[in-house]
């Protein structure tokens, strides 16, 4: 029986052909790939009304304000998440002293550039009262809510050792510096746009400076909207827990269990007179859910073969056998193509 056997060339020939298209196979398939986004893009429905981009001109209401007691100690700004806010071990890190005002309260204490106040105690009404410090908020309730006189008790944290002082409030002779509202969004869990209070809002409503979120943005899908807030609503607690500075908001709606909820606590601002003083109508509380916002892009692909491509829940695309079926479709239309 007669037995013919392709050269060795030939079979050489045929697996370096098949090597170099299974190449060019996953060199096209490796250059057509694109990087995933890390962030999703912004929230196309999200409402901003202009007259809340800006903070209120209450400058001159805020010079007629109270002026509290002066320590004489500026603290830095809260930390960007609650979580940077503790150590490893669970214990709060406290407030950074950025400045100590020559010949203050804070200044007689020996207190320092770079200390960490951790804790504050000062008399109360039913005896010592204690507080972890976190946000600057903290310490200005302290110095607005104590008279002149009022000893305070300090734990600071100096080059990693705990250190005990005190220092007395005395009369504050001008408004502390005004402090710039800033703009957090959330566009994950809940679709809104907060900014913090200014201090004549934050007063207002019996907050300290820095304390309370005003909500000035919201998707139109948001479910804070049929839950029945506002624009222009002050958030003052989520969860029970007092809204020192907007970060606590943003992180409860993050930590939410999926398909959970949160309890918010707002006040909704008085109608009244254009450059008034604002006034507030009593708190109240919601449960309010909360969401998953859905991937914005979501794409299949065998290199040569198929390609599936969503982009947005509303617009599809796939091709086929190198581009020789073609589908796309949109809310409005479809289109259909075979060959090309």
């Amino acid at each position: 029986m007669l037995r013919s056997e392709r050269p060795w060339t030939d079979r050489r020939l045929s697996l370096v052909c098949s090597l170099g298209l299974l190449g060019i196979t996953s060199f096209l398939g490796a250059s057509c790939q694109s990087a995933l986004p890390e962030e999703s893009p912004p929230l196309v429905d999200m409402e901003e009304p202009l007259n809340l981009f800006a903070e209120p001109a209450d400058e001159a209401q805020r010079q007629q304000l109270p002026l509290g007691t002066f320590s004489g100690l500026e603290l830095a700004g809260a930390p960007s998440s609650l979580d940077s806010a503790f150590g490893s071990n669970g214990a709060a890190k406290g407030l950074e002293v950025e400045r100590v005002v020559e010949n203050s309260p804070a200044a007689i204490a020996r207190i320092e550039v770079g200390d960490l106040l951790l804790e504050a105690t000062y008399p109360g009404q039913a005896g010592p009262t204690t507080v972890e410090l976190q946000f600057p908020s903290d310490w200005r309730a302290i110095e607005l809510g104590q008279p002149v006189g009022t000893q305070v008790d300090l734990l600071l944290d100096r080059a990693g050792r705990d250190a005990h002082t005190h220092l007395v409030l005395t009369e504050r002779s001008a408004p502390a510096a005004r402090q710039e509202a800033a703009r957090f969004r959330e566009e994950q869990r809940a679709g809104i746009v907060v900014r913090t209070a200014t201090e004549v809002e934050a007063r207002a409503a019996g907050l300290a400076p820095g304390a309370g979120a005003v909500l000035v943005g919201l998707s139109r899908n948001s479910p804070w909207r049929p839950a029945g807030l506002r624009f222009g609503d002050l958030l003052t607690a989520v969860n029970g827990t007092p809204l020192g500075h907007p970060q606590i908001l943003l992180d409860a709606l993050r930590g939410a269990p999926k398909d959970g909820s949160i309890e918010v606590t707002y006040r909704r601002p008085n109608a009244g007179e254009p450059g008034a003083a604002p006034t507030f109508a009593e708190p109240e509380t919601l449960k309010i859910a909360v969401t998953q916002r859905g991937r914005a892009v979501r794409e299949l692909s065998i290199p040569l073969v198929f390609h599936y491509e969503r982009t947005g829940p509303k617009k599809t695309h796939w091709s086929a056998l190198l581009g020789a079926l073609r589908y796309q479709h949109t809310p409005a239309a479809w289109r259909f193509r075979l060959l090309w």
